[in-house]
């Protein structure tokens, strides 16, 4: 399968938009500080994490950096063999990757990943993050549609 224009385009404007972002608030924010957006529901947070969500594995770099570029490779090899209807598997995919080489070029170039998304839902503050983490999040919400649609196919539903 042939990666078609359009494609490029989003996964270009996802990275892009991830490293302007990135690139904006560590310039901006000193680290650690944080401004309110939204009273008691959005705030602009620069952090740097040094591991996966919630700091997990913190400090584990070159792991994630392996891990990252397994990844995508894989991403990249499930997409050249997937077909043309795979409409939102393909589509998957492409957030995916955005999303994991948007975290892996500042893990590679940084030693860590800027944050700077934070919300706080009722009582709970969720963890930093970033437009990379969002394509990520969608791509994997993309994954499970296409498995409840692939299932209820499978089993005339649709």
């Amino acid at each position: 399968m042939k990666i078609k224009k359009y494609e490029l385009i989003l996964v270009g404007l996802i990275v892009g938009l991830d490293a302007i972002t990135k690139a904006t608030i560590s310039t901006v924010f000193e680290y650690g500080e944080r401004f309110e957006v939204i009273k008691d529901f959005f705030w602009l947070t620069y952090l740097r994490n040094f591991g996966a969500a919630w700091s997990i594995l913190e400090g584990q770099k070159w792991f994630f950096i392996l891990v990252g570029l397994v990844a995508m490779i894989a991403m990249l090899y499930f997409y050249l063999k997937s077909e043309d209807k795979q409409t939102i598997y393909r589509l998957s995919l492409l957030f995916l990757f955005a999303g994991t080489l948007g975290n892996f070029m500042d893990r590679a170039l940084l030693g860590y990943v800027r944050d700077f998304l934070s919300f706080k839902i009722i009582d709970y503050y969720f963890p930093v993050f970033n437009v990379a983490d969002i394509s990520l999040n969608i791509g994997v919400g993309l994954l499970i549609l296409e498995s409840l649609l692939e299932s209820r196919q499978a089993n005339g539903k649709l």
